[in-house]
């Protein structure tokens, strides 16, 4: 009885803390901790579940892969990967805005990561896009919105994440991944086409089969950091974690030696940033184990699993995308993934539906969060990046989120778009 009391008391406690800017991590934290005190958990299975949360090698490819991400950045790759880009598609109206999100295609396929997507190819492509004659808010848009397929298209952290939390092969979750991510990218550029030509935005230049080649051998380097994680992932010749590890070393020793825009002198730098992303994406990681334990102590899963569960397959397709779609307008994905998967995914499971398909389905829903207001995490990343206020960002966004809830829906209705190639 004291426990239908409190444990509402608590959460909506926890609830109050998140909306006034408690970070997300001490807030569940001391949700956990609260919660394992009322049943009775021991407290020192806090600090021993938060340890052996990490301690697992294939955890490793995180921190790897957004070190990936950082020195492509640093190395020049990505500024390359660009102009490849601009080149193959400047001759279309929105040409720029078109190889904009392909750029993001490009570099989600190396770096794994929806914040370093938009901020690197914000950084290089958001004033080129103004001198191309598109609207600042609409360029801004058209950024934050391609970011979104950075934890999508293989590698991704989140997928690893994901695998991890749910023991799920990974290399199947990089699979399935790819041909969702690839239709997120072609109906972005939809959107953009139809927006560009009906306000005449970008400058149309003559298509050079010359320039496009010249580009596309320049960009070598970044095709060959793709390749590499492609051939050592699905040929089995390295598993995730040394694929990253690979990669890593390859970016290094060609910014290093090739393009010579890296070095030793920076490097310290491009750690301590990739350093930051993994001190705020472990620890949630490891928080959340904790907090599993808890809510299925509660009884939380065998709830839902009554609620919802028997719906039907509609029903409960339905319910868990409307469950996610809401979650990823107030959280960012790790939390959303490490809170809700354990929960949701035995439930598709219970209807049929293939764990590795409502990965895909969780994590493409995830991903429409980071540009769905009021706190979507790419909004804020390209605010930073270009200076504009959040709030003149979010005029351009709907015809980018319903492309992408379009697609969403299509990828839900038809599992052969993630699972074909398995």
């Amino acid at each position: 009885m004291m426990l239908d009391i409190l444990v509402p008391i608590i959460s909506i406690a926890a609830v109050a803390l998140f909306v006034f800017g408690v970070p997300i991590l001490v807030v569940i934290g001391l949700w956990s901790i609260c919660i394992s005190y009322l049943i009775d958990l021991s407290l020192a299975n806090v600090g021993v579940t938060l340890y052996e949360g990490l301690n697992f090698f294939g955890l490793l490819a995180m921190p790897l892969f957004i070190l990936t991400g950082d020195m492509i950045n640093a190395a020049g790759i990505a500024r390359k990967l660009t102009n490849c880009a601009h080149a193959c598609l400047g001759w279309l109206r929105g040409g720029f805005g078109m190889a904009t999100l392909g750029a993001c295609g490009i570099f989600a396929a190396i770096s794994g990561s929806n914040a370093a997507t938009a901020a690197t190819i914000g950084s290089i492509m958001y004033p080129k896009m103004i001198d191309d004659g598109y609207e600042p808010t609409f360029a801004a848009a058209t950024i934050a919105s391609g970011g979104t397929v950075g934890i999508i298209i293989p590698p991704s952290i989140i997928f690893i994440t994901y695998g991890f939390l749910l023991n799920l092969p990974i290399n199947d979750l990089f699979t399935a991944g790819s041909v969702p991510g690839i239709l997120m990218v072609l109906s972005m550029m939809a959107a953009c086409y139809i927006l560009a030509r009906k306000n005449g935005w970008g400058t149309l230049m003559p298509f050079s089969p010359k320039a496009a080649i010249k580009t596309t051998l320049q960009a070598y380097l970044g095709f060959l950091a793709i390749l590499l994680i492609i051939y050592g992932i699905y040929s089995g010749s390295f598993s995730p974690t040394e694929s990253a590890a690979m990669c890593v070393g390859f970016c290094f020793f060609a910014g290093l030696g090739i393009t010579r825009e890296l070095s030793l002198r920076k490097l310290p730098n491009v750690l301590f940033n990739s350093g930051k992303m993994v001190g705020m994406v472990a620890p949630l990681v490891a928080m959340s184990i904790v907090m599993q334990q808890c809510l299925s102590a509660l009884g939380i899963e065998k709830w839902m699993a009554s609620t919802i569960g028997n719906l039907g397959y509609t029903g409960v397709m339905l319910s868990c995308m409307v469950i996610i779609f809401i979650a990823g307008m107030f959280l960012e994905s790790v939390p959303v993934v490490t809170i809700l998967a354990p929960i949701l995914a035995p439930i598709a499971h219970s209807v049929g539906v293939d764990p590795i398909h409502f990965g895909v389905i969780m994590l493409v829903g995830t991903a429409v969060g980071f540009i769905t207001p009021p706190f979507g995490l790419n909004l804020f990343v390209v605010s930073t990046v270009t200076g504009l206020p959040f709030t003149s960002i979010i005029r351009y966004i709907p015809p980018y989120l319903i492309a992408l809830l379009v697609t969403w829906f299509a990828i839900v209705l038809f599992p052969s778009i993630s699972l074909f190639m398995l």
